[in-house]
């Protein structure tokens, strides 16, 4: 799939927390639109998706100039109290194009001039190692969220093709924790993995955070629904796992590698 990239000069970056992050003061997204095109994609149901014509997964929106409104933001905001972003809430801010655009380092950079109180750098993406000499000068305030929702890449290529294999992403988490950033694993939405799911991320993280549709796509799971998701599951004979309850399971598998304190369920693991 061809890739449309264009360049746009927002008007502003910061967005007030709202819904299922009104835990942070703040959004922020780098780009508009993500090439990944997680076909469960919660944003696919949102406006920015429905009144493009383009497919999601296919366009992507550069936010020139980036840096500079969010100095002049966070200089504001800053008179008003606390500082809590969530980045991002509707693209990956680690997505293809940020290797050659570098908007999310360029943001990262302006944070360590005004620093927020935390970030929370939420991706699927092993290009975050590339920023770890910036993520390192913002020691406790960030914590980098890797999703990774299954074991199995087989299931990844069923439900995200254009996605980051399981691999470099678990390979990303060890460099991470060797470069001592504070970081969790998102299993959002919880897919269909295996018994050794939880064996392969003790040694990389000491906090997991659980989600799945019903829970965490703001609806009850309709947006997800709408998306034919049931479908998908029961093209690998799995719809099991497509179910409310389903997320029990890998709780009770991380339940026997990982302390009580360490698994986070749902809204409660993306908390500032």
């Amino acid at each position: 799939m061809t890739t449309q990239v264009a360049y746009k000069l927002p008007k502003t970056l910061l967005n007030k927390g709202t819904g299922f992050l009104n835990g942070y003061t703040h959004t922020l997204n780098p780009y508009t639109g993500c090439t990944f095109g997680c076909s469960y994609c919660y944003v696919r149901q949102m406006p920015v998706s429905l009144f493009r014509k383009e497919d999601w997964g296919s366009w992507v929106d550069v936010k020139k100039e980036a840096s500079g409104i969010l100095a002049k933001e966070l200089q504001r905001a800053r008179k008003k109290g606390n500082i809590t972003i969530f980045m991002s809430s509707s693209t990956d801010p680690y997505q293809p194009v940020e290797a050659q655009e570098q908007i999310t380092r360029s943001l990262l950079e302006t944070m360590l001039m005004y620093p927020p109180d935390f970030v929370l750098l939420q991706t699927r993406s092993p290009l975050v190692t590339r920023d770890i000499d910036v993520l390192q000068k913002l020691g406790e305030r960030v914590r980098v969220s890797m999703t990774v929702e299954t074991d199995q890449d087989d299931i990844r290529k069923h439900f995200t093709p254009s996605a980051p294999p399981i691999a470099g992403r678990l390979h990303a988490l060890k460099q991470l924790r060797d470069a001592g950033i504070p970081t969790q694993v998102a299993i959002a939405p919880v897919l269909p993995s295996s018994e050794q799911f939880a064996s392969k991320l003790r040694p990389l993280v000491q906090r997991v955070c659980i989600d799945d549709y019903f829970m965490g796509d703001g609806s009850q799971g309709k947006r997800t629904r709408r998306l034919g998701m049931e479908q998908r599951y029961q093209e690998i004979g799995l719809e099991h796992w497509y179910a409310p309850d389903a997320y029990k399971t890998i709780v009770e598998r991380m339940q026997n590698c990982f302390e009580e304190h360490e698994i986070y369920i749902s809204q409660a693991g993306f908390e500032p």
